[in-house]
């Protein structure tokens, strides 16, 4: 019997790598009893470019629920703008603390 090339569909389909996404992080600020409540929305206009509005609502948020969410970022990012935001408050004399948290 003669041999025939076995046909066979055994080439590998090139695999299209996709980069895995950094995790996210949360950066929140939580309330206290001392930080005026502008100097909050500023923080958040100013470092989380926000509107007027987005920060007061997110301002209102942490007042009245203990803490808010200024946005979610890949670790790097929400680490720094943690950091710029608890300096920025010490350098104002004003307790005003900022976390980050897995989203």
């Amino acid at each position: 019997m003669a041999n025939k090339p076995h046909e066979s569909n055994t080439a590998l389909k090139p695999e299209v790598a996709k980069p895995k996404l950094p995790p996210m992080f949360k950066v929140l600020l939580l309330n206290d009893d001392y930080t005026p409540m502008e100097f909050v929305v500023e923080v958040i206009e100013h470092f989380f470019n926000k509107s007027r509005e987005q920060a007061t609502q997110i301002m209102l948020k942490v007042h009245t629920e203990g803490a808010g969410v200024c946005g979610v970022y890949p670790q790097d990012i929400a680490e720094t703008k943690m950091n710029q935001v608890v300096s920025h408050a010490r350098t104002s004399q004003h307790p005003l603390q900022c976390i980050i948290e897995m989203a």
